[in-house]
């Protein structure tokens, strides 16, 4: 079909504006089941929350099933489009389940109950799944269904696929994808499970940093000794484990893995410059939580450290005495769980073989290392210049009256990497979250103005992919 006319999107987009409040009641529906899919006794919950989108899709149109999988069920919606529709074919990936609201006590009110409340920037919404996903995956739904009720029908061809085990590890996904790899072919993805740069500048999130878990132990003498009759003789586990770690870094903050960075791309000028030119603070972020001084590697910004530089982080260390008041021990064994947050061509298998190297070519005498873990996700890159990104840049653009960031983001989403092996297309990554939402912590909250922006921009955006 022809790109829509003005006339078209407007009077789409006036309908979106006019049932907001159906809208957000349709959300607050889908938030008040509490699927959380990493409690068996919520298993009924999660198939309610499955049930409640195969409803919404089935109502615009869809050919819609719940596929079973041995975990929770994956909703799989198909829509042709126009018969002269020659955009692209659109896969929108989401997920229905949503992280244990605990601690409890810390809510300010039940998290299955959502709550519209005044916030600074407006009404928002409070209740656990608000922004990670359950709200952005209804703004794209109340888009189609804005496009269905009043723009002549949804204008383009494509494949709804929503989850309900992505945080727990989305184990059965890949598996599915592989199995229905036919299916569901398509040209590019839609996720809508990022942030935007802040509540006035929208933004595509165009990199990802990959991560891979390995938990180390060392191993020294076959039982903890008494450091009194043994203290200078034998080895204590803990000082072999900590010095082992203390090395990971040097002086400049780079890590020291044998071939670590090899792989590692600068960043372009353009990309820099870009980067450079939002004005972030770094002072106000870790302000934020207490802390004054930067750390990390030496010789890049702020954003080039949190978005496209890899980094090494211990997560916890154990071994020995650790109850209240003194033991004299030498500790027989200790561990330490350490992630590496890895950027786009590096690869987890071979940053285990390094960080093993590491460790072997430390290890004093008399001490063994045993690993657990050591796979993980690679980091994504997209490309920005794409069509898809371009169109994306387009709508968001007549949305907000500005050109959208194209940002990185620190933190990894697997199945990003899972679509690009399985079925070989890029994601378009076009998230409204913002910073302060809380995600997995108590008082998750959506800003109003961020969902009615969301609606709107994916309204614009599918208008664009009609036009090819």
């Amino acid at each position: 079909m022809p790109t829509p006319s003005p006339t078209i999107v407007d009077t789409v987009l006036r309908h979106a504006d006019a049932r907001l409040d159906q809208s957000r009641a349709a959300l607050f529906e889908l938030l008040s089941i509490p699927s959380i899919s990493a409690q068996e006794g919520h298993r009924a919950d999660c198939l309610r929350a499955a049930e409640w989108v195969k409803g919404r899709l089935a109502v615009l149109g869809f050919r819609v099933e719940l596929r079973p999988t041995p975990g929770h069920p994956i909703v799989v919606g198909h829509f042709d489009g126009p018969p002269d529709y020659r955009g692209p074919r659109i896969l929108f990936y989401g997920h229905y389940d949503v992280q244990p609201p605990d601690p409890l006590d810390l809510w300010h009110s039940p998290p299955f109950e959502p709550r519209l409340v005044d916030g600074p920037r407006g009404p928002r919404f409070v209740a656990r799944g608000a922004v990670d996903d359950k709200g952005q995956v209804a703004m794209f739904l109340e888009a189609l269904r804005a496009w269905h009720e009043t723009g002549g029908g949804i204008p383009a061809k494509m494949t709804v696929v929503i989850e309900g085990e992505e945080e727990v590890g989305s184990k059965n996904l890949e598996p599915f994808l592989r199995a229905n790899k036919d299916e569901l072919t398509s040209d590019i993805a839609l996720i809508s499970d990022t942030n935007m740069w802040d509540v006035e500048t929208p933004a595509l999130t165009t990199s990802l940093r990959g991560l891979t878990y390995i938990q180390l132990t060392v191993k020294a003498s076959s039982r903890d000794l008494h450091s009194g009759l043994y203290g200078g003789s034998a080895l204590n586990s803990i000082n072999a484990l900590t010095k082992i770690l203390g090395d990971l870094h040097d002086e400049n903050g780079r890590i020291q893995l044998p071939g670590f960075y090899d792989k590692v791309l600068p960043i372009s000028n353009a990309q820099r410059a870009q980067w450079d030119s939002l004005g972030f603070s770094e002072a106000a972020f870790l302000g934020d939580i207490g802390l004054s001084t930067p750390a990390g590697e030496r010789g890049y910004s702020a954003l080039e450290r949190l978005w496209a530089r890899p980094t090494a982080d211990i997560n916890g260390i154990w071994g020995g005495y650790t109850g209240q008041g003194a033991k004299t021990v030498i500790a027989a064994e200790a561990s330490a769980k350490i992630t590496f947050r890895m950027v786009s061509g590096q690869d987890p298998d071979e940053v285990m073989s390094q960080f093993k190297a590491f460790v072997e070519a430390r290890l004093p005498p008399g001490a063994t290392a045993e690993y657990e873990g050591g796979h993980g996700s690679p980091g994504v890159q997209v490309n920005a210049d794409s069509p898809w990104v371009r169109a994306a840049q387009a709508a968001l653009g007549e949305e907000y009256g500005k050109p959208a960031v194209l940002m990185g983001s620190g933190g990894s989403i697997p199945v990003v990497v899972s679509l690009k092996n399985v079925l070989g297309i890029d994601t378009l990554l076009m998230g409204f979250g913002l910073d302060d939402d809380q995600i997995h912590s108590p008082n998750e909250k959506f800003e109003q103005t961020c969902f009615h922006h969301g609606i709107r921009s994916h309204i614009r955006l599918l208008a664009k992919f009609a036009g090819g």
